[in-house]
């Protein structure tokens, strides 16, 4: 009896100890899944997301991201994209990424018309919709949008003739999106009076400024043609004229209404080539306190051991002191053909309340040439070797009236003037992108549109390889014979580490 009463007392420890490691273990468990549970729920609606492609094809552009954080209501994006369309897929992860820079103020509704009849004809009643081609609808605050297949991408057919699909060739979606969404938050498009009558490029399809002409109207903003002897003042509706690289210069009656339009607040881009002869707005930039010099840029690059190549075309940085430029501070880009220099006089204008900013300025080892029709190579590398080492200014802003605080909005006549013409064509932009991001933000700027000056979307290029001739005879030798001399190195180390 007595053992067995010493018994029970042992028997019932255990039991509380095994139901307390029980308890243990459940409060372990549940506590665990409470915190996966937490983790789950705060990663879900706080995370961040990285694009580490090559070509980064859906990341949104800086000016996209922060004309989404200017949104007051909700944007609803309404799908018709059928699942053979050969840009369903981009659209599809390029909306993803609209609706994580939304922040909650983008809502998207994916409709396959050939499966839900039901909701897409409701739609279509409701939006009016009366083409077969996909598309998506684009409303805010009552006002809508189509925004096509066809103006989303380039399609190439060409592959059709063979037996192969249809190719995108280039995927326009941002552009034409983002473009939808100022035209519906802004309402009315902007106009910007282009100048014509001295060879300037024409506006018409197959100009070569085709791809600025269609980005600047991608930005709500509508091109109207001038012409300064038809009109006796600059219609009310253009606040901002666009000159880029007359030929001819400007008549007296022509200089008396962009004087007139200066004086009332105007705001003017000016993109000037250093070959024509232009003193009437040359004088008018000057009077302004930017003097256009009577010179080109050029630099002495080395080709071997003892030979030199001099060379016109201007490698030149953006600085970033000005909100034009902000976004593309020492950012590099290539000036093809003839530039000039501009010599920036602040202090003879700063009593009538001008400021004066540069805005890009020319690496260093480039020098300003006077005699430049010269082909006296000693003269060259002379003056080479006495001015490399100035600052050289090719392009700046004027503003007259305002406020230096970018916080002030107040009216003030603005100017941007670039002593080069051609970087804009298309020849230029396709290769280079940065003057397409240069020219966005200073139509934005002259606009008073700082919220929306940023990196302009990407044009897109063609991955491709140059190689010269000793690059292809490297690579024969590492084909031919490096590569396989390799195995055989290591085989035979194999073997005479086994033979001995």
């Amino acid at each position: 009896m007595a053992n067995e009463t010493n018994q029970r007392p042992g028997r019932s420890g255990k039991k509380i100890r095994r139901v307390r490691i029980g308890f243990n273990v459940l409060a372990q468990i549940v506590l665990v899944l409470f915190l996966a549970a937490m983790v789950n729920s705060i990663a879900f609606k706080h995370y961040a997301r990285w694009d580490f492609s090559r070509d980064q094809k859906y990341a949104l552009s800086d000016k996209t991201k922060r004309f989404l954080d200017t949104l007051k209501g909700k944007m609803r994006l309404t799908v018709f994209f059928p699942p053979n369309t050969p840009i369903t897929t981009d659209v599809q992860n390029l909306l993803t990424e609209y609706q994580y820079a939304g922040k909650g103020k983008v809502d998207i509704e994916q409709i396959d018309p050939e499966r839900n009849l039901s909701r897409a004809k409701e739609l279509f009643d409701k939006y009016k919709v009366v083409t077969d081609e996909p598309l998506l609808i684009v409303d805010y605050e009552g006002r809508n949008k189509t925004v096509k297949a066809s103006e989303m991408a380039d399609i190439d057919q060409s592959g059709m003739a063979v037996g192969e699909g249809p190719r995108v060739a280039a995927f326009k979606g941002e552009q034409a999106i983002t473009s939808a969404l100022i035209d519906l938050v802004e309402g009315k498009k902007k106009a910007l009076g282009y100048v014509l009558g001295h060879k300037e490029p024409p506006l018409s399809e197959g100009s070569a400024i085709s791809i600025l002409k269609t980005f600047i109207e991608n930005e709500n903003i509508q091109f109207k043609e001038l012409n300064l002897l038809d009109v006796d003042a600059i219609p009310e509706d253009v606040k901002t004229v666009m000159i880029i690289g007359p030929q001819y210069d400007f008549s007296d009656r022509e200089m008396k209404v962009l004087h007139n339009f200066w004086d009332k607040q105007g705001r003017i881009l000016l993109l000037l080539d250093p070959a024509a002869k232009t003193p009437k707005l040359d004088a008018f930039v000057n009077e302004l306190g930017i003097k256009m010099n009577d010179d080109r840029l050029m630099v002495f690059l080395r080709t071997g051991i003892q030979e030199l190549a001099l060379t016109r075309d201007v490698q030149a940085r953006f600085l970033g002191d000005s909100p034009i430029t902000k976004r593309l501070a020492d950012v590099r880009a290539v000036f093809l053909g003839g530039t000039s220099s501009l010599t920036l006089e602040p202090d003879r204008v700063r009593a009538a309340n001008t400021r004066l900013e540069p805005l890009i300025q020319a690496e260093k080892g480039y020098f300003a040439e006077t005699d430049y029709n010269t082909d006296n190579q000693a003269k060259l590398q002379a003056d080479a070797k006495r001015d490399n080492n100035t600052p050289l200014t090719i392009g700046a802003a004027i503003e007259k009236g305002g406020s230096a605080d970018e916080r002030v909005q107040v009216n003030s006549s603005r100017l941007v003037v670039v002593s080069n013409a051609t970087f804009v064509q298309d020849n230029a932009i396709t290769q280079d992108q940065q003057g397409l991001d240069f020219i966005s933000g200073s139509v934005n700027w002259l606009l008073s549109r700082e919220q929306l000056i940023g990196i302009a979307p990407k044009v897109s290029k063609p991955l491709t390889f140059s190689l010269d001739q000793d690059a292809l005879a490297r690579l024969r030798w590492i084909i031919l014979v490096l590569m396989p001399l390799i195995p055989a190195v290591i085989g035979t180390v194999v073997w005479w580490q086994r033979r001995v």
